[in-house]
């Protein structure tokens, strides 16, 4: 089942960092959708299980769509200057149903 969480607006000052999706249980399967509407540009931090940490730049009055497997942590990060906009992340708790011998075991992607 895919849930869509609420859009959420940003407005970050210079040189400030923030997070907007946290899942430590594990992470979660997700979309992450980042519009810059600001004057300069944000970068969106991506933390996933059991792999290194990204940045994305995100240029001033554009936007970024992501798939991520695993996400723990989806964070905003500005430079020299403020900016605003939006982010939405929609995550998925889809299963696997894998049979091994007579029983059948749920597995996460």
């Amino acid at each position: 089942m895919a849930i869509l969480l609420p859009q959420q607006f940003f407005n970050i000052g210079p040189n400030v960092d923030k997070s907007y999706y946290e899942d430590l249980r594990g992470g979660a399967n997700a979309t992450v959708t980042v519009n810059n509407l600001g004057l300069y540009p944000i970068d969106l931090v991506i933390t996933r299980v059991n792999a290194p940490v990204i940045t994305y730049a995100i240029p001033a009055g554009t936007s970024l769509t992501l798939a991520v497997d695993l996400l723990l942590v989806a964070a905003l990060l500005t430079g020299a200057g403020a900016t605003f906009g939006d982010i939405q992340i929609a995550t998925s708790d889809f299963y696997s149903v894998k049979a091994s011998n007579r029983y059948l075991y749920l597995h996460p992607f």
